[in-house]
């Protein structure tokens, strides 16, 4: 007979009579599922996520029954990792994280899957038990980290709450986390329903209620047979389309295939045997995946993917933030579990040498015979609850301390607010029938009573109560258990003299003239800065350009606050100058790269690695990469770019790189090649036009002294043909510096437009596209100067008005650099002083109106004023070019020797102005 035939005939008779066949089939089923559990031969020990009550349950059997082999369920790829748990303090998290993905859609990476450990957790007991008892096994039979990503991929995360992120709470990442013992419905409507009738707002509320409390102090045998219930519940309750639960049967399946595979390996006696797994798998078919079972399971291969593996830190809200739990949850459960274990009089296992822990006696009983297993749900499901009375000193100094925090942030309370919090907690316990105020009771009450309008600090009171019952405890990895690359990060720090396992921000301050030894830390600062989150190291004082150093620097550390970043870093190599060389040398061979995103690989090279040979290998792919360019987006980037290299290889090189003389040569004929199309593709903006033209002019002498013809550029412009007029503007300006336009003809074209009404709404994208000139002809600024200036003091209001917001926004935006060169000029043409700007007259209109001598076309204009003036330059260049003879004096006539001269050799007249430029 069946040990729980009674009840299941009873649970039977009840839903016949109230429900139906349904529900009578839920109810007996859910006994039956206990009934197999418990005749396994295999003892199955049923837990529940970071429980208090299940390690509290687990201490006690493991004391009873001294088992010689654990089987966990847990990824049993991360098995070689647990002995390194000694060398942290808790909560960490095991990790198994890979980025070459070999079987997985490159999409998915990189993959990251985490197993929290916290000191209140059954799982935590069992591994301390099994490491620090001789003869004890401990085997990890779960999925590997390959195979979970085989089965649900990475949508097996867990969604974040909308609580606001904490501190901590982003620790663990995008990683997908191994929900040990998860327990919670699946079932949307029962949930509610739960939530409802228990008059609570979350499920980890509902849960401490109603589970962990009464299971606290519970005999092994009724947590055993209420949890497994439990799981069995949620089971058959599960809503799906079957997926889910097809998936956790071959996880299952899984599992029971590599006991089956241990046992037989070892020959151990199954009752000698714990299986530890999640409630919702204890409820599982086992006569079809147990020990028994007769037909095979085979295991999937494991795909090519490299995985590595690691600790990295945890905290009380990474664990809630990543498996849904309530804020403060799993805070109030150590708190529970520190308080039960000090009321049971019990001694928790804990591995030698673990930091963050007090050494505790580890002496065990002697084994105790097993016992039959009997019927305790009955008993359980039929007495009313346990009545646990007001522990009156216990909430009194929750009061008195969450005033006392309250006051030191910022908080007016005082002894009436600590009263009125006492006095709100036991009547909110009895308006939700509790026979004493939960931890959950005490937070809305100090809510209630302490919170005002405005929270003056940075912590709200709900935030309190969380650091008062426990606090988001962060855990730490031991020096002794990082990668090699975090081991190098902080033995080469140690001369700065900061505690790197410290949370805090620390400051750091280098004198490199006084002590020229911490340039090595500098150095390895910098390359922390760009390969870390921008908060682990902060320059304050200091920076790194091309070539320039800095004599001081000072800098904030925080590297304790991001230790997992500093272990992934290890993932990727042995030092931190191999993962920064990796990083660029991916960045530029990936698909997306372009020759912007190369040219800055190189700069970053130069500043980090200081390696000529690599950044040489970089230079060349940059050139591959703007050869292969079909558009010009990263035009202004490319020039900004370009010019700062080619000014620091002259200034520290003795000659350019062949891959810059490479660049210029193919830059030049392909933006040459691309500027008539630019001109005209309304998807090319005026700044990516500009910034071809910049290229093209102001790298033309290099570009012509390394092969390059200028026909190439000329023949560009004279086919480029635009209609917007930002860009007719500034194909004028480069026609200008082609000579093509003189600068006259072109101030005459921005009267015409002016002075036309049919253009002069559109003058100011006109204005925008001189202002862009200025890239190319840095000379035109004075003519730009004019231009605006016309521009402001011709155009009406309502053209006018309307378009300032425009030009600032798009010069802010655009130019942001050229605007100091155009300031600058604007400050030479404009007086200085108020006075002087009533009598001022532009330098554009005392042009206008001086007049002017009557000459011939050919002869009238700057180059012969100049030249008349200066008669020496041009006997200079006559002996330069082997010609007798002196400059004459200009004769009276308006045709005199002078004028004849240049009209009939006016390219002469034209180089010297040239030279003279």
């Amino acid at each position: 007979m069946s040990t729980f035939e009674a009840l299941r005939r009873q649970l039977g008779d009840a839903a016949a009579a109230f429900a139906g066949d349904s529900v009578s089939a839920i109810l007996t089923g859910m006994v039956d599922d206990v009934d197999r559990a418990l005749s396994e031969k295999l003892e199955i020990f049923p837990v529940c996520h970071h429980s208090p009550a299940s390690a509290l349950a687990m201490v006690r059997r493991l004391r009873e029954k001294q088992p010689k082999v654990i089987y966990l369920e847990l990824c049993e790829d991360l098995g070689p990792l647990l002995t390194e748990l000694r060398n942290c303090r808790l909560p960490v998290a095991l990790q198994a994280f890979a980025t070459e993905l070999d079987g997985f859609p490159p999409a998915w990476g990189p993959l990251s899957v985490v197993a929290p450990i916290t000191e209140a957790s059954a799982e935590y007991q069992a591994i301390a038990y099994a490491l620090e008892t001789p003869g004890v096994e401990l085997v990890l039979v779960d999925r590997s980290s390959d195979h979970v990503f085989q089965s649900h991929g990475p949508e097996e995360a867990a969604d974040s709450p909308e609580e606001p992120p904490r501190e901590g709470a982003g620790l663990h990442g995008d990683a997908v986390g191994i929900e040990i013992g998860d327990l919670r419905p699946r079932f949307a409507e029962l949930e509610e329903h739960l939530l409802h009738h228990g008059k609570v707002r979350h499920w980890s509320e509902w849960w401490d209620q109603y589970v962990e409390q009464p299971l606290a102090g519970a005999d092994y045998d009724t947590y055993r047979q209420v949890m497994v219930l439990i799981g069995s519940l949620f089971r058959r309750l599960d809503p799906g389309d079957g997926d889910r639960l097809a998936r956790d049967e071959d996880r299952e399946r899984h599992m029971w295939t590599r006991m089956r595979e241990h046992l037989a390996a070892s020959g151990a006696d199954p009752a000698d045997c714990l299986y530890v797994c999640g409630a919702f798998h204890a409820a599982s078919r086992v006569e079809q995946f147990g020990l028994d079972a007769a037909a095979p399971y085979e295991i999937a291969p494991p795909t090519g993917t490299r995985w590595l593996y690691g600790l990295i830190p945890s905290s009380h809200s990474a664990i809630e933030t990543q498996f849904g739990l309530a804020p403060g949850s799993v805070s109030i459960a150590a708190a529970t579990w520190s308080k039960a274990v000090g009321r049971n009089g019990l001694t928790p296992f804990q591995l030698a040498g673990q930091k963050g822990t007090r050494k505790r006696a580890a002496k065990l009983p002697p084994p105790a015979p097993p016992a039959p297993p009997s019927d305790r749900l009955s008993g359980y499901l039929s007495a009313p609850p346990p009545l646990d009375g007001l522990d009156e000193e216990e909430l009194r100094g929750w009061c008195v301390d969450i005033v006392r925090l309250a006051r030191r942030n910022g908080y007016l309370a005082s002894t009436a607010d600590a009263i009125a919090v006492f006095e709100t907690s036991i009547l909110l316990a009895a308006m939700r029938n509790r026979p004493r105020p939960t931890p959950y009771d005490f937070q809305d009450a100090a809510v209630t009573c302490i919170e005002k309008d405005v929270v003056p600090g940075r912590r709200d009171v709900r935030r309190l109560c969380e650091i008062l019952l426990g606090g988001d405890r962060v855990g730490t990895v031991g020096y002794d258990a990082l990668p090699p690359l975090a081991r190098d990060v902080f033995d080469r720090l140690r001369p700065l003299g900061v505690d790197l396992e410290k949370r805090t921000i620390q400051r750091a301050l280098l004198d490199l003239n006084a002590d020229p030894d911490l340039a090595a830390c500098s150095n390895l600062l910098w390359m922390l800065r760009y390969l870390l989150p921008a908060d682990a190291v902060r320059p304050i004082m200091g920076e790194r350009r091309l070539g320039e150093r800095s004599i001081q620097e000072s800098w904030d550390v925080a590297i304790g606050r991001h230790q997992r970043s500093i272990i992934e870093l290890g993932y990727e190599g042995v030092t931190v100058e191999q993962v920064l060389e990796q990083r660029l040398r991916a960045s530029v061979w990936d698909q997306k790269a372009t020759a912007a995103t190369a040219l800055a690989a190189v700069e970053d090279a130069i500043l980090y690695l200081g390696s000529r040979r690599f950044a040489d290998e970089l230079g060349a792919r940059a050139v591959e990469l703007l050869a292969a360019e079909r558009t010009v987006d990263d035009a202004p980037e490319v020039l900004r770019r370009i010019r700062r290299l080619l000014a620091y290889f002259r200034a520290n090189e003795p000659e350019l790189p062949a891959w810059c003389e490479s660049f210029v040569t193919a830059g030049y004929a392909h933006y040459c090649t691309l500027l008539p199309t630019a001109f005209v593709d309304d998807d090319t903006g005026v700044r990516q036009v500009g910034a071809m033209l910049g290229f093209l002019f102001t790298m033309e002498s290099l570009a012509m002294a390394l092969g390059c013809d200028r026909a190439q550029l000329e023949i560009a412009v004279q086919q480029s043909h635009p209609e917007s007029p930002a860009k007719v503007a500034l194909l004028w300006a480069a026609r200008n510096q082609l000579g093509l336009l003189p600068l006259a003809e072109l101030r005459a074209r921005c009267d015409e437009l002016l002075a036309n009404p049919l253009v002069v709404p559109s003058f100011p994208l006109y204005v925008t596209g001189f202002v862009q000139a200025m890239e190319l002809a840095p000379g035109l600024s004075g003519f730009v100067v004019e231009v605006v200036s016309k521009a402001f003091g011709r155009l009406p209001d309502r053209v006018l008005l309307p378009w300032l917001p425009k030009l600032v926004t798009t010069l802010r935006a655009q130019a942001g650099e050229l605007m100091p060169v155009l300031v600058r000029e604007a400050g030479r043409t404009y007086p200085g002083s108020l006075p002087a700007l009533d009598a001022w007259t532009p330098p554009w209109e005392r042009r206008a109106a001086a007049p002017r001598p009557k000459a011939s076309a050919s002869a009238a204009g700057p180059v012969t004023e100049l030249l008349v003036a200066h008669p020496a330059a041009c006997d200079a260049v006559a002996e330069l070019l082997g010609c007798d003879g002196q400059w004459q004096a200009p004769q009276p006539s308006a045709h005199g020797a002078a004028e004849v001269l240049l009209a009939g050799h006016p390219e002469t007249a034209a180089a010297v102005a040239v030279l003279l430029a």
